[in-house]
């Protein structure tokens, strides 16, 4: 099982491929399988790296009290250092896009470029978004009873009554990864729930994001990540806001066809040396401002 250690945990890691380099984030309470249909299809090209944050997966838990998004950062940072990887593009969905755009912002020299998807950071928040944010921390307590796979759920049906609208996406695949990982702790994801609620009390530094980045989101998003994302794209230089069709959270596994294209064409925008364009390459027209809901 290759480890390598970054701070004061082990981390796990999966490594394939020959090339530049693209590290893989996920989101919460899966694992880096997430990211696998994106590993199966770029390993031919590049060095693709897929990793188990801090509480997650095969990484585990740590004995630290309380868990953040720049602590997440700092590992990142560390796996980047203790793999030898020189200026990756990293990619991040959801609460892995927060952590990518955090080392971003804090190591802007140290990639070469960013993907954001359906993820979400420090912008203005509506007073409705402020109150999903909070309604994260009421999923501990129940957590602890019947476990977090039952308590979000839940949270997904109270956000479709919040929002007025259905959350789209294939669901199923989530919790199927979840079943084939370790299960995460009752203690772990209530240091990571509260680690994704007060990420908006802190502060990015956008503009110090200047390599070229991909933001993309599903079309089925709910309506605070679409706002987010679109506020995200907008502060961060040099971005290309793109929209999945037939998406909603997890674009890259809703529709991995789309997003498979638009990252490997990002990629050759990055490293327009590495390999000539192909007719495969994917884009979709870029959202207008006017579809902020």
């Amino acid at each position: 099982m290759p480890t390598v250690e970054t701070n004061d945990i082990e981390t796990y890691y999966e490594r394939r491929g020959d090339g530049p380099p693209v590290v893989f984030v996920h989101g919460a309470l899966v694992d880096h399988t997430q990211w696998a249909p994106q590993l199966d299809a770029l390993a031919d090209e590049y060095t693709v790296v897929a990793y188990d944050v801090r509480g997650h997966g095969r990484t585990g838990g740590s004995a630290r009290e309380s868990y953040s998004i720049d602590l997440f950062a700092d590992d990142l940072a560390a796996l980047v250092e203790a793999l030898d990887l020189d200026r990756p593009v990293v990619c991040g969905l959801s609460m892995g896009g927060s952590i990518a755009m955090t080392y971003a912002a804090r190591h802007p020299d140290r990639l070469s470029g960013l993907i954001l998807a359906d993820t979400f950071g420090p912008v203005p928040l509506t007073v409705g978004d402020l109150l999903q944010r909070q309604l994260l921390r009421l999923t501990i307590p129940p957590a602890r009873l019947v476990g977090f796979e039952r308590v979000e759920r839940a949270m997904v049906w109270l956000q479709e009554r919040l929002s007025g609208e259905r959350v789209g996406g294939d669901y199923d695949r989530i919790e199927a990864i979840r079943a084939r990982g370790p299960r995460m702790p009752s203690g772990e994801f209530e240091k990571v729930v509260r680690a994704l609620a007060s990420f908006h009390r802190t502060s990015v530094d956008y503009g110090a994001i200047t390599v070229p980045t991909l933001a993309v989101y599903g079309e089925q998003e709910t309506a605070l990540i679409r706002r987010q994302m679109r506020s995200i794209a907008s502060l961060i230089p040099h971005t290309r806001l793109l929209v999945v069709p037939h998406a909603g959270h997890a674009a890259n596994l809703d529709n991995e066809a789309f997003v498979d294209g638009a990252i490997r064409g990002h990629l050759r925008r990055v490293w327009p040396e590495h390999a000539p364009a192909r007719d495969d390459d994917q884009a979709a027209p870029a959202a207008p401002a006017s579809d902020a809901s």
